[in-house]
This record gives C-alpha cells, sequence and structure tokens, in this order.
C-alpha cells in the first residue's frame, strides 16, 4: 500500500512525522508525495494556537477528499488530536483514526490493527469457519501482526528536509508553564534524550551526507538538567562539533534566563557552530512578563542582549514577541515599541495572543480587543521592517560563507536570473531569509559569496574565488 503524510507545525512535530515515515517504510510500506496516490493519508497535526487549530481541521477536511477516491484509510495524529481527541472523533467521521501524541507507544498496533482489521476481515471469517490445523495456525499468524507493536525510532526516520540540512531533537515537552501556553498540557513534561542517543544519531546524519545539523527542543538551553541536573547544551555542542562531516551547528528556542556563560563561549569559541542566538523574549513589561510567568525581566533581557553582542562579534539574535496580552496597557506597549527600536534585532517575529482553553491567561481579565491587538502587531512589525532594512545594508560588500541548497534561482519581481540558491550562518531554513547567488556551484556544499544587494529579507551576492 502507499502512504502520503501531511507535517503541520513546528520543526519538532516534523520529527515525529519522519519517524512515522520511517516506520511505514521499515514495513514495506510506498512513500508518495501526491495524495491523490495514496492509499493511506497521515496528518500530523498542530494544536497550539487558533490559527494552527484552523489550519488543521481545513487540512484534514481537504485530504478527506480522497478518501471518494483512492485514499483506503485517513489518520490524524499530532498536538491537535491530544487536546481534542474525543470532539473530533464526532465531528470528524470521515477520519479513521486519531492517535494522540501520549499514544505514540502504540501507534504501529493501533495502525496495524486498523488496516488488517478490515483487509483480513473476510479471511478471519473463512478461518473461523475451518477446523483443520493449517488453518488454526494462519489465524494465530494474522492476529500476532495484528498485535505488531513497533515504536517510534530517532535512528528509523526518513529526512523530509532535503539533503543539506537535518534537525536533532535533544528533549521533549516544556517545563515553563508560560500563562499563555498549552504546550507542557499536550507535549508533557521536558525530558532530555541521553547525551549518548544523541551523538549516535548525529553520526548517523553526517554519515548520510548531512552537513548541517539543527538542535532542537522546547527549551534547548535547559537540556540535561532533568537527568544530569545542570544544563548541557554548551557540553552537547562542542561533542557534536567533533563529528566528522558536520560543518554547521544550530541551536533553537533558548530562553534568555538560561543561557550560560559556558554557552555564549562555545559559541564564541567554536567554529563550527553558527554564530545565532533564537531566543523567544515575548514581551519587556515587568509586569507583563510576570502575568506570562516569565522567569526574565525587561533589565536581564537587555543585559543579555548587550552580553550576546560585546563577546560574539557578528552575532545575530532572533526573537519572538506577543502583543495584546491580556492587560498590556499602552504603556507596557510603548516600552516594548521602544525595546524594538533600541535593540534592532536581526531578526523578529511578533504575534498577538491567543486565548487558549486550558491555560492560566484564558481566564484573565482586561483582555485586549482584537483590533487593538491587530493594531500594535501592525506597528511593531513596520517598524521592524525598517530595521531590518538598516541591518541587511551592512551586509553589502561583506563576503560570507554560504551552504548551497539548490541551482536555477529567480528573485520574484526581478529581471535578473541567478544560479543558485542558499543560505547563510544568519539563515536558519523555512525562518529566515536566503541569499540568490550568482555564479555556479553544487547542492550541499560551501562557496565564499560577495554581497551585492537585497531584497526585503533576502541577500544577493557572487560567487568569489
Amino acid at each position: 500500500m502507499k502512504v502520503g503524510f501531511v507535517s503541520l507545525g513546528c520543526s519538532k512535530n516534523l520529527v515525529d512525522t519522519e519517524m512515522m515515515i520511517g516506520l511505514f517504510k521499515k514495513n514495506n510500506y510506498e512513500i508518495v508525495n501526491e495524495p491523490q496516490n495514496a492509499d493511506i493519508i497521515v496528518i500530523n497535526t498542530c494544536g497550539f494556537i487558533e490559527s494552527a487549530k484552523e489550519e488543521a481541521i481545513n487540512t484534514i477536511l481537504e485530504m478527506a477528499e480522497y478518501k471518494k477516491k483512492n485514499c483506503k484509510f485517513l489518520i490524524v495524529t499530532g498536538c491537535l488530536t491530544e487536546r481534542y481527541k474525543e470532539d473530533l472523533i464526532k465531528s470528524l467521521p470521515e477520519v479513521d483514526l486519531f492517535i494522540k501524541f501520549s499514544e505514540y507507544d502504540t501507534i504501529w498496533e493501533q495502525i496495524t490493527q486498523l488496516i488488517n482489521n478490515k483487509n483480513n476481515a473476510k479471511t478471519i471469517n473463512l478461518i473461523e469457519n475451518e477446523t483443520n490445523n493449517n488453518n488454526e495456525e494462519q489465524r494465530i499468524t494474522i492476529e500476532n501482526h495484528i498485535n505488531t507493536n513497533e515504536k517510534l525510532d530517532f535512528l528509523n526516520r526518513v529526512i523530509s528536509t532535503g539533503k543539506n540540512y537535518a534537525y536533532l531533537r535533544i528533549a521533549e515537552g516544556c517545563n515553563n508553564f508560560c500563562t499563555f501556553c498549552a504546550i507542557p498540557y499536550i507535549r508533557g513534561r521536558f525530558t532530555s534524550r541521553k547525551i549518548e542517543d544523541i551523538l549516535e544519531e548525529a553520526k548517523l546524519l553526517a554519515n548520510k551526507g548531512y552537513k548541517e545539523l539543527i538542535i532542537i527542543a522546547q527549551d534547548t538551553s535547559k537540556y540535561g538538567v532533568d537527568i544530569y541536573k545542570k544544563s548541557m547544551l554548551a557540553e552537547l555542542l562542542h561533542k557534536i562539533s567533533k563529528i566528522e562531516g558536520i560543518k554547521w551547528i544550530r541551536f533553537l528556542y533558548t530562553y534568555p534566563e538560561t543561557i550560560t556563560e559556558d554557552l555564549i563561549q562555545e559559541v564564541k569559541n567554536n567554529d563550527k557552530i553558527c554564530k545565532y542566538f533564537d531566543i523567544p523574549m515575548q514581551h519587556i513589561s515587568n509586569s507583563i512578563l510576570k502575568k506570562m510567568n516569565r522567569k526574565s525581566t525587561g533589565e536581564s533581557i537587555r543585559k543579555l542582549i548587550t552580553k550576546l553582542r560585546e563577546e560574539i562579534p557578528n552575532v545575530v539574535i532572533r526573537s519572538t514577541l506577543m502583543v495584546g496580552f491580556p492587560g498590556e496597557t499602552e504603556e507596557d506597549f510603548e516600552e516594548l515599541y521602544e525595546f524594538v527600536k533600541w535593540a534592532k534585532l536581526d531578526k523578529l517575529g511578533c504575534f498577538t495572543y491567543s486565548k487558549e482553553e486550558g491555560t492560566v491567561a484564558y481566564k484573565m481579565e482586561n483582555q485586549i480587543h482584537p483590533m487593538t491587538k491587530k493594531k500594535r502587531y501592525n506597528k511593531i512589525m513596520a517598524l521592524q521592517k525598517n530595521i531590518s532594512e538598516e541591518n541587511m545594508k551592512k551586509h553589502i560588500g561583506k563576503t560570507l560563507k554560504v551552504l548551497v541548497e539548490s541551482r536555477q534561482a529567480n528573485v520574484k519581481n526581478s529581471k535578473n536570473s541567478y544560479e543558485c540558491i542558499g543560505r547563510t550562518y544568519m539563515d536558519v531554513p523555512d525562518i529566515d531569509g536566503v541569499i540568490y547567488i550568482k555564479g555556479k556551484a553544487e547542492p550541499n556544499t560551501f562557496v565564499n559569496c560577495k554581497v551585492t544587494d537585497f531584497r526585503e529579507y533576502d541577500l544577493i551576492g557572487e560567487i568569489i574565488n
């Protein structure tokens, strides 16, 4: 049978999808990219905020249309299922099987039961009507097949991000319990993987030719605290950098209060680690940070930014901010606006507060009107657009190391053509920009490029010797 996958949400969820693909492939299913060719469609959902839930529901309904054609089984997994499984079963009868994140230990047992119960129903009925030993053995064989209980396996996953980079998930869950966030209730408490298991996977990825590894968790800076009683991120990065074949290492989502001196020095002194910090700050007002149950303060965040820039030349700092949190006053917002103006962050994402049931903030008073939230969002992003333009101009004339991702790329609304597209150390895939390159180079190789221009959030460059 042929299986197609749709993966929604974050890169951490994508790793789960890749393990599911590996599980099907290990059991001799054919993986297809087009849903119209699939006998089975698996949708791995996100359920973090309202917009993600809407996208998931729309995707399920879209994929359900293929059941009128070739698709025999529609399976839905992931965070949306974890939060709303019972409601989804009632409202989406088109789906044959819902599997919660917390049920992943039995994922293959559930899938094989679904498929084999239908495919073998006639065979089992025939067998039950017979009494000879041969048929009895055949019946037992089928039942054993139905009870197959294989697990998702990091070492057996099929990388879906191309040949240039792969994600390396080092922990699951979260202990921060921010009052606006449902993730701890969906994915559970923070649980680190053993360092030797991570290194084994990293070596496997390097042997397959991946030159860039992107280290992910809900909060990478807390890696190891639960099993080693201290943050081990700096040590883990150092050990990964010793693996032959790995050229670039990134790590994402480090909370400001848990960025240690050891981590800063490791990034500063290790040439393989991209000088890039992704720090979800959320706000700068102390009153809002306290309501969010964040552990940092406005002062500590400002000091951290200053320290990173003093310690690490050309460091790139990316962050996410939230506007419209319950009780956010005009004064709180203006303080945030002035912070953005001062910080001049290299990369910045902003989103409006989403009222999520089950979270502490859901019941907070002084909820902000949607129009006010949108207005504040637009004001922050307009400011950041100007800051980004200033930051991009500074790179013109510089020579940067670039990982070539593909050939024959064209800039939209541009008459110029470019032979290649790539990324610098400043660019996380699917989040940041790219660099369009004049000059020929093979994908998955590194070249030196001189920056000649930019387009919004993307650079333009040419290969130099």
